[in-house]
């Protein structure tokens, strides 16, 4: 129980970090939308940080299905339990969009009529999704305690090198289909984002299990 605490209190922290930092930038960059992603990016960065340091010893800090898919992959998860943490990821995420909006005075549920669309955002999806289950997986070899700072900073940085802006989490990606605002997503564009996420997650996890599995074998016998 109290992973699951631990994975739903995580993933609404995060959804009302993303959606009220994304509400409360967009107010403020006076229709700079340069601005308004960076304020929308720090944020996000930073509480992944936070959030992975202080829940990772207790449910291993997932907060998003693609990487507990990898996991299950991996055979580090049984299925049961992979499915309770989904289901407490999803609900976590809405709750935390749920706050975000409370706080901001807008109406608790208001579906986002931003489409996010097309090649180049599958593309997109597809670059983040497969680069942050890489990097958790090469971190937890070679620096675990490293795995909260090297989250934070490639989600900061694939908010910009990504067209989509990096979602790479089907919960995270659910929930911004629930706020017309800056972070926001339209439901009918969420199925092919998840759909993107969670293929990329199963092959950086084939990929990366070959690659670092190689390198373990490529280094000097003493």
């Amino acid at each position: 129980m109290r992973k699951l605490i631990a994975e739903w209190l995580g993933t609404f922290s995060l959804l009302a970090t993303v959606v009220g930092s994304g509400i409360m930038a967009e107010r403020l960059a006076g229709g700079n939308l340069a601005v308004a992603l960076l304020g929308n990016t720090i944020p996000t960065g930073a509480i992944l940080v936070v959030l992975i340091t202080v829940f990772g010893p207790v449910s291993g800090a997932h907060f998003n299905p693609a990487v507990t898919l990898s996991f299950l992959i991996r055979r580090e998860i049984a299925p049961k339990a992979a499915a309770a943490y989904v289901s407490a990821q999803i609900l976590g995420g809405i709750a935390g969009v749920l706050a975000a909006h409370l706080m901001f005075d807008l109406p608790l549920v208001h579906p986002s009529a931003q489409p996010r669309t097309g090649l180049g955002q599958w593309a997109g999806e597809f670059v983040a999704t497969f680069g942050l289950v890489g990097t958790i997986l090469a971190c937890l070899r070679a620096r675990p305690d490293f795995v909260a700072v090297a989250v934070g900073l490639y989600i900061t940085a694939a908010y910009w090198f990504t067209s989509s802006t990096s979602f790479a989490n089907p919960a995270v990606t659910i929930a911004r289909a629930l706020s017309d605002s800056f972070a926001g997503i339209a439901p009918a564009s969420v199925p092919a984002f998840v759909a993107v996420q969670l293929l990329a997650a199963a092959l950086a996890t084939v990929f990366f299990g070959w690659f670092l599995r190689g390198a373990d074998e490529a280094e000097p016998q003493r």
